[in-house]
């Protein structure tokens, strides 16, 4: 064990992590010069378009007789819980700071969660070969922040190599061996899991004591399902089969199961003859934050879609869905993001992985509602708030907001934060002409456009990460939309009382644009409770009947008009609207 050493790699957001690992893993040999390319490890084909990690990725290499068990994790704060899985498997953890950018928000946010964790933590520099380089400046940031001597601050260029095998020293040198007992009853933490249609669900573990051993009788403790390891191995660049794994090691177990329910990330494993007496304590359960329906378009897949949910669930643990039904949209899932990139993501993968065509309905956030009998009831959606007379308060979720920024774009930020509901807490200057201001602000504000706005405002510079600050009482209103007088529950939302009169007379706006033209009126409009608070009109297309009546007397041009009226009002009777996927993701993009 004292020659294994399992360490993943935290950044924000483009700060090379994905490249470094490109580096180490050349430099060790790992994967054949064949088969290497750029970002090895992201083998998603969304991750390889969007140049963003999703999954964090487990590969094991060794160099000067030392087994390394790298994990290379994601730097989106939506995907922030991939990282708090992957620092819970390893020992120590590799800080990357780009040294044209300096500290970020989400570097910060990635330390205290490795710090918690009691990781040992090595600074590394990387893109140092850059022009727009500033090494002293940014190596005073991150002893700031991390209270290190300089000479503990490793430079690098990932694009070149330049500074690796020093990394490679430090990761021996630096990070203690994993402790545990490879003759104690086994304990392995469950930390990732993967769907194959031939081989079943596959799992990925880091034995913390034990040994597993090829044909062993295994029980999952949470579950108490028992199954034979049919197949073990390590993690390289694809799946390496071994005869046992011991205590430290990072591993995968093939044992044929077929029931996605079966296999939950923060499980334990342990051998039937002799079990361990218990459960490793796993991660804490992520919390969703952004709630959305997710409906097939055709209603005869809906089991399809909950098989599809079922099995990108065991690959993204963050994603929680329960069924619901929609007078709109048929039966569908209520699903739960940790934020709108997730979503995106989400509904991105079901169509690719799963061939699944899904409906998703404005996200919303989920609020506290206290009726007057002083019952708490939680609502997830709009269509889920009891009648307006019964409510006493309803409370709505609160973050604390830190956004990191360059002094000359602090003003605009703050009239957007202002504009969000929000309340500043501090501002302090981290160091030169870089501030971290923190606000206090409704969840419900920032799921929509708040990030895109932050970045175009500040030319990409402004760095954003968050987290949960409670609930606080709010005056919140439910507005609708009815088409022809019938509401449209997928188009309801949950809005501040003030927003909600320009919300509504924009949401009309966008529908009038957006909304196929019938053969009758359709009219648009938003309503809170029974009042009416703006309306549009679609014009009806109308046939010119008249066209054959040149000149002739106008009681016969009357006649026809009146012929016409008539149909129409049959039509508008028994017509409906059809809406059509663009309304429901125009009203995320209303500004």
């Amino acid at each position: 064990m004292k020659n294994i050493r399992n360490f993943c790699i935290i950044a924000h957001i483009d700060h090379g992590k994905s490249t470094l690992a490109d580096r180490l893993i050349e430099y060790t040999a790992t994967v054949d010069k064949r088969l290497m390319e750029n970002q090895v490890l992201d083998d998603m084909d969304l991750e390889k378009e969007r140049g963003i990690t999703i999954k964090s990725h487990a590969i094991q290499m060794n160099y000067k007789g030392y087994t390394l068990n790298l994990i290379d994790t994601p730097g989106h704060v939506d995907f922030s819980y991939e990282v708090s899985r992957s620092i819970a498997a390893c020992e120590g953890a590799l800080l990357i700071v780009d040294a044209s950018q300096g500290v970020q928000a989400q570097t910060i946010s990635n330390l205290y969660m490795a710090l918690e964790h009691d990781l040992e933590i090595i600074p590394i520099m990387n893109k140092c070969d850059m022009d727009s380089a500033m090494p002293e400046k940014v190596e005073d940031e991150i002893i700031d922040l991390l209270g290190c001597k300089r000479e503990e601050i490793l430079r690098c260029s990932a694009k070149t190599g330049d500074g690796v095998p020093e990394i490679l020293d430090a990761i021996i040198e630096r990070i203690a061996p994993p402790v545990g007992d490879p003759e104690a009853p086994l304990q392995c933490l469950v930390f990732d899991s993967v769907f194959n249609p031939f081989r079943g669900i596959i799992a990925y573990f880091k034995v913390v004591n034990g040994t597993m051993k090829s044909g062993d009788r295994v029980r999952f403790f949470n579950t108490g399902k028992e199954y034979d390891a049919d197949e073990i191995g390590v993690l390289k660049l694809g799946m390496q089969p071994t005869k046992e794994i011991s205590a430290g090691n990072v591993g995968y177990i093939i044992s044929g199961i077929k029931t996605s329910t079966e296999v939950k990330v923060g499980d334990t494993i342990t051998h039937v003859a002799n079990p361990c007496l218990e459960a490793i304590a796993g991660f804490e359960e992520a919390k969703p934050m952004v709630f959305a329906g997710v409906y097939p378009i055709e209603a005869e897949d809906f089991e399809d879609l909950r098989a599809s949910l079922e099995k990108l669930q065991l690959n993204d643990a963050a994603l929680t869905f329960s069924p619901e039904s929609s007078v709109a949209l048929g039966f569908g899932f209520r699903c739960g993001f940790l934020g709108l990139l997730h979503m995106e993501i989400v509904q991105e993968r079901l169509d690719r992985e799963f061939n699944m065509d899904v409906i998703t309905t404005v996200p919303n956030v989920s609020y506290k509602v206290y009726t007057k009998d002083g019952e708490m009831l939680e609502v997830h959606n709009p269509a889920g708030m009891p009648d307006i007379t019964q409510i006493d308060h309803i409370e709505e979720p609160y973050i604390r907001a830190s956004v990191i920024t360059t002094s000359n774009f602090i003003g605009p930020i703050m009239t957007l934060c202002l504009g969000k509901r929000g309340e500043l807490v501090k501002q302090e200057y981290i160091s030169g002409d870089r501030m971290e201001i923190l606000y206090d602000m409704p969840l419900g504000e920032i799921v929509i456009d708040f990030y895109d706005k932050l970045k175009s405002i500040s030319k990409g510079y402004a760095s954003f990460d968050w987290h949960h600050n409670g609930f606080r009482p709010s005056n919140l209103v439910k507005l609708d939309i009815l088409l022809n007088g019938e509401q449209v529950d997928a188009l309801s939302t949950l809005t501040h009382r003030d927003n909600a009169e320009s919300f509504g007379r924009r949401m009309c706006e966008k529908l009038k644009e957006l909304l196929p033209r019938q053969q009758f009126d359709i009219a648009i409009q938003a309503a809170i409770g029974a009042k009416i608070i703006a309306r549009e009109t679609v014009k009806q297309v109308r046939k010119d009947v008249l066209a054959k009546c040149y000149g002739g007397d106008v009681s016969r041009k009357r006649k026809l008009l009146e012929k016409q009226k008539k149909g129409k009002k049959r039509m508008k009777q028994i017509g409906n609207v059809e809406v059509p996927q663009k309304a429901f993701l125009a009203v995320l993009k209303l500004d």
